[in-house]
């Protein structure tokens, strides 16, 4: 996504973070049943995120930008550029598109992360490549 200098800068350490450190992240509390659909109720977002993405190298993939954009925190906010959430999207409300509750239902940002790597980079692998190189996808 095209990301103000701010982000790019906001992310610049983290591209030092390598795919294997990446995975190693901690892994948050399971959603609430008040903020996630009956299929998703007590599961992690990155166990959502599993259901949703059956090709495990591309899982990884998105678990990897997942892991450096927000640490997997599903309200996770950038202060200087204004992305939010597990993919930090500018602005969050982008993700509306994929439902009203984006702004706490992991399984909504998910899939809205997803169709934006799609459609943008062609697969989340092809979005971590690009995250690779220059700091933000």
């Amino acid at each position: 996504m095209p990301q103000e200098a701010a982000k790019a800068l906001d992310t610049q350490a983290s591209t030092q973070a390598s795919a294997a450190n990446a995975s190693t992240a901690a892994t948050p509390a399971a959603v609430p049943a008040s903020t996630s659909s009956t299929s998703t109720a007590g599961k992690t977002p990155q166990q959502i995120a599993q259901s949703m993405i059956p090709d495990d190298a591309q899982y990884q993939c998105f678990n990897n930008i997942v892991t450096n954009e927000s640490g997997w925190d599903v309200t996770a906010s950038n202060a200087s550029s204004g992305a939010y959430g597990l993919v930090q999207a500018l602005p969050g409300s982008k993700m509306a598109s994929a439902g009203s509750d984006w702004q706490t239902n992991p399984a909504t940002q998910i899939k809205w992360g997803l169709d934006y790597m799609d459609s943008t980079y062609g697969s989340p692998c092809a979005a971590w490549s690009f995250w690779q190189a220059n700091g933000w996808y």
